[in-house]
């Protein structure tokens, strides 16, 4: 991924569903209310997932 890209949106469920925060996006309709440290995880997850596939 390079910057100014956005994050596909079932990649992020995916993720958010892995670290265990999905619950909170659902109830509360979107990721407003989820932690930046989630949000940074749910990105550096992202990030390691599109450079093991550019390998």
């Amino acid at each position: 991924m390079t910057r100014g890209r956005s994050i596909p949106e079932a990649v992020k469920q995916e993720i958010a569903k892995e670290l265990n925060i999905f619950e909170t996006v659902q109830r509360d309709g979107g990721y407003g209310n989820v932690s930046s440290r989630d949000c940074g995880n749910i990105v550096k997850k992202a990030v390691e997932r599109a450079s093991i596939k550019l390998k």
